[in-house]
């Protein structure tokens, strides 16, 4: 049933005060949860689920709802959620709409939702609802859609007529199809633009929405993107997969003073992890120095090392340490960290669509919270959340890159220095001496993961322990007092 839009017009009014904006992002660690993968509302964690099919698993926000305490005690306070709009028979992932202004009966009712984000705002977590504008979904393809099945856009004048996708082309990537059955809706007809920002405005309104991840915003007419944010008047956070920070960065002016998912430092940074080597370490530290000077500002992009759309990092190598030296990575650097659902549990599947496995059919069982990467996770959140209560420059400051070799890279993010490795838990045992750290001279100095104490020498460096592949998070002591980490 299609809801009065009137009544969608006084909720918009009414919550115009409730609206999140990028600022108030930059402090936020998010949990990205695929819907249909997360958790069921029955809590059955045998229920079977092929990846290798386009078929729902049983996925709910009551499902949701029920485990948030296993999300909150990691130190999230904000998630992000599939598309919840109306989907065809295979549109698990909720990236194939049909109507705008009818929610995905698989996922549950308009009150499940609700309750949703009233249970993450008692928690004072933040929801993020993924959003698709650039096309609508379809069981056939071109050219035997039946444009009559959708809504507000119900016939064939609202797409562009079927064409395959040349990227090297910028107009035929915001014309042509992603895909056969995906038709490609007209985003620089002021008409649709229109109807987009009225149904983002209440969208947001209705279900008291925190921020938007858009999907495909390389594939949409770019003057279509200010209207929609405006309208949304929350954070936006737009998806390009592309390796280019000169291509990427700009969109950021696009979207409101938003962010992108941050692709460029994904693609360097697993570069990095999978093939190692200094030189693609180097890339790393100036695809870093490219963000900085790229980005309106850096600090809110999304950032990731695992995604739904990507394999998983154990896909390429089961390296526990290296795990976690991606999530320190993730947590700690520049922009709003993105942990993937089941990132904390070494999940190990390939691309899509073998990286949407069910967290309840995870091998370690369903949603420990006593695994290393769990505990490591919540830690590394505590980290980060300590920072960004306790100094007012952390959610502003620009990763400064000190130093790098082929298995090591230094970085400073205003009050903290951390030193993270690519070599895996056979790195052998030795010292790291930081360069330009800035510390005090003189200064006791804390790595938050083994513990020790360290006194920074006469130019405010410091010679750390390190192996086994452990990374080094280090912070001041007096700066880490009544933080209860390592006893302080």
């Amino acid at each position: 049933m299609h809801l009065c839009l009137a009544f969608w017009g006084l909720l918009a009014h009414l919550s115009t005060s409730l609206a999140r904006t990028p600022d108030e992002w930059r402090g936020r660690s998010t949990y990205q949860v695929i819907t249909d993968r997360f958790a069921r509302s029955d809590g059955n964690v045998t229920a079977p689920c092929d990846v290798t099919k386009n078929e729902y698993c049983g996925g709910t926000w009551k499902g949701i709802e029920q485990k948030l305490d296993y999300i909150y005690n990691m130190g999230f306070n904000a998630i992000w959620i599939s598309p919840i709009t109306k989907n065809t028979p295979t549109g698990y992932h909720g990236y194939y709409q049909t109507d705008l202004y009818t929610l995905n009966e698989n996922f549950g009712t308009e009150k499940d939702l609700k309750d949703l984000s009233d249970a993450l705002h008692e928690r004072d977590m933040y929801l993020m609802v993924d959003v698709v504008t650039n096309h609508f979904g379809s069981v056939e393809s071109d050219p035997n859609i039946d444009y009559s099945q959708y809504y507000p856009f119900n016939n064939a004048s609202y797409f562009h007529p079927y064409c395959e996708i040349d990227y090297d082309n910028q107009t035929s990537a915001e014309i042509c199809w992603l895909y056969s059955n995906l038709p490609d809706v007209r985003t620089e007809d002021q008409n649709v633009v229109n109807a987009y920002s009225t149904w983002i405005s209440q969208l947001v309104a209705n279900y008291s929405i925190d921020g938007i991840r858009i999907d495909s915003v390389k594939d949409v007419d770019k003057a279509s993107m200010p209207p929609f944010c405006e309208a949304a008047g929350v954070y936006c956070l737009g998806e390009l997969s592309n390796n280019d920070p000169s291509y990427s960065y700009p969109y950021q002016s696009v979207l409101n003073g938003g962010g992108i998912i941050n692709y460029p430092l994904y693609f360097s940074f697993n570069e990095t992890f999978v093939y190692k080597g200094f030189s693609s370490t180097e890339k790393l530290a100036y695809n870093i120095y490219l963000d900085r000077n790229n980005s309106i500002d850096s600090n809110l992009h999304g950032t990731f090392t695992e995604n739904h759309d990507n394999p998983r990092i154990p896909f390429h190598n089961p390296d526990i340490a290296l795990a976690a030296n991606a999530i320190a990575w993730t947590i700690l650097t520049d922009g709003i960290p993105i942990i993937y659902q089941g990132q904390e549990q070494h999940l190990a599947g390939g691309d899509d669509p073998g990286c949407r496995e069910a967290m309840w059919l995870a091998e370690n069982g369903s949603y420990d919270d006593t695994t290393l990467l769990y505990n490591t996770t919540a830690y590394l959140n505590q980290i980060r959340t300590w920072a960004v209560q306790h100094s007012e420059g952390y959610t502003h400051y620009e990763n400064v890159v000190l130093n790098y070799s082929e298995d090591q890279i230094a970085i400073r993010k205003d009050v903290v220095r951390f030193i993270l490795t690519f070599a895996g838990v056979d790195q052998p045992q030795g010292t790291y001496t930081t360069v330009d750290a800035g510390f005090p001279p003189n200064s006791s100095v804390v790595d938050l993961i083994s513990c020790k104490t360290y006194t920074s020498n006469g130019a405010g460096e410091v010679t750390a322990d390190i192996g086994g592949g452990a990374m080094v998070i280090m912070m001041q002591a007096d700066f880490i007092q009544g933080s209860e980490m390592c006893g302080y």
